[in-house]
């Protein structure tokens, strides 16, 4: 069953001594409902990481509580080797500057404009001038794909994918070193949501970058992500698809099994 083949603690740290994300022990519930109890993960450092599960499985409940967002009834957090929980409000801070986050629809301030969303970072945790801040906004419209007029457009102006690529470009604004991503490419038709992925795996190479991505879609997975991570039955199971196929569970069978994944595969 996929209990007995989950990745243990000891078996993580023998393969990456200092993952970028260490979770040991995380246990998340909403009054009595218990989502994750008892749940370890370590993200390597450089990978892209695809993280899935059925509906409830708590796939944004895990990403929310990594970035801080909610707070864990139980088990630690630990991002670039520190634990979030022991952090000065300060040291806080400058964490979360190591990373950059894009929500679903790409989760715009709506009363400002492409320009002025991707310098709300660099005002927040920056003292970069009025010129350095135009520069660096042209730069990440450049780096995400926009064209270069979207950069005084409104949020209600742009498409969905580049609503999306705007979200992008605000998240890598900091040059962070690790980007979360929650169903990217949610909303987007088969050409949109393949040229996405292929902008996050260019990314990725080109800057280095960790990515955690939560998503639904089997095209990601297969294009970009180097393992994926199932939430099924409170805790995760990571591995390869080939290796997360071996696991006699019935989630992940039908999952990785059934009829969109056969296509997806091109059987």
């Amino acid at each position: 069953m996929a209990q007995q083949a989950l990745v243990t603690a000891d078996q993580q740290r023998e393969a990456v001594p200092e993952p970028v994300i260490r979770v040991r022990g995380l246990r998340n519930q909403f009054g009595t409902q218990v989502v994750h109890d008892n749940l370890d993960l370590d993200v390597r450092k450089g990978e892209v990481l695809g993280v899935v599960g059925g509906s409830g499985s708590g796939k944004s409940v895990l990403l929310r509580t990594i970035i801080g967002l909610r707070r864990q009834q139980a088990g630690t957090v630990e991002i670039m080797g520190r634990d979030t929980s022991k952090l000065t409000e300060r040291d806080a801070k400058d964490l979360r500057a190591q990373w950059g986050v894009l929500f679903q629809d790409g989760a715009l301030f709506s009363s400002l404009s492409v320009a002025e969303n991707i310098q709300v970072p660099l005002k927040e945790y920056t003292k970069l001038s009025r010129r350095l801040m135009d520069e660096v906004t042209r730069v990440k419209i450049v780096m995400t794909g926009l064209p270069a007029d979207a950069a005084v457009k409104f949020p209600s102006e742009l498409s969905g994918g580049m609503r999306k690529r705007a979200g992008l470009a605000r998240a890598l604004a900091l040059d962070p070193n690790i980007l979360f991503l929650d169903e990217p490419t949610a909303g987007l038709d088969p050409i949109g949501a393949a040229n996405f992925d292929q902008l996050i795996g260019t990314l990725q190479q080109s800057l280095g970058l960790t990515v955690f991505m939560v998503t639904h879609d089997l095209d990601s997975l297969i294009a970009i992500c180097d393992r994926i991570a199932v939430l099924i039955d409170k805790k995760i199971v990571v591995g390869t698809i080939k290796e997360l196929l071996k696991l006699d569970h019935p989630w992940i069978q039908e999952y990785f099994r059934g009829p969109r994944a056969r296509a997806a595969f091109g059987e």
